[in-house]
């Protein structure tokens, strides 16, 4: 699928069903799935919250091509979520998603971005990585009581 263009933006209440089922296909893949309709609707909604779209036209069809969650604390954020189609992938939708909630964070007056990735995520813990986040810790069972977690942190002063 070729991706003739991309645009960022805040989801909208109406696309909490597509975000649901990506992170249920593309992030949670063989765990119980958590992020559900509801559960995305609630982020969206929430003042602490930004859920971010990137909303994109390919050779096919007008798509919602990734997205990403992060919830803003005082002193910190934490990205919750982050997914892009697979056949998108390679396209910059990630790192154009990541950067603009780290931006998003920095204005905000975070000092760190918090994350967790599953251990045998190879491909996110390198694109992480890749973007100046370090492996701090790593949580047994963190994942459905099944896999474990690495926590990632990414200092932003």
């Amino acid at each position: 699928m070729e991706l003739i263009s991309k645009a960022l933006g805040l989801a909208t209440q109406e696309e909490a069903a597509t975000l649901a089922r990506m992170s249920r296909d593309y992030v949670e893949q063989g765990l119980k799935w958590r992020w559900r309709a509801p559960q995305i609707l609630h982020m969206i909604r929430h003042p602490d919250v930004v859920v971010l779209c990137a909303r994109c036209a390919t050779s096919r069809a007008a798509i919602i091509g990734g997205f990403g969650v992060m919830q803003f604390g005082l002193q910190h954020a934490h990205l919750n979520l982050l997914a892009v189609q697979p056949a998108l992938r390679r396209n910059g939708l990630a790192s154009d998603i990541l950067k603009w909630l780290e931006q998003s964070a920095d204005v905000a007056g975070a000092m760190r971005i918090d994350l967790e990735v599953r251990l045998r995520n190879a491909g996110a813990r390198a694109f992480y990585h890749s973007r100046g986040y370090l492996e701090i810790d790593f949580e047994p069972g963190y994942y459905s009581g099944v896999e474990t977690a690495v926590r990632l942190r990414k200092h932003l002063r």
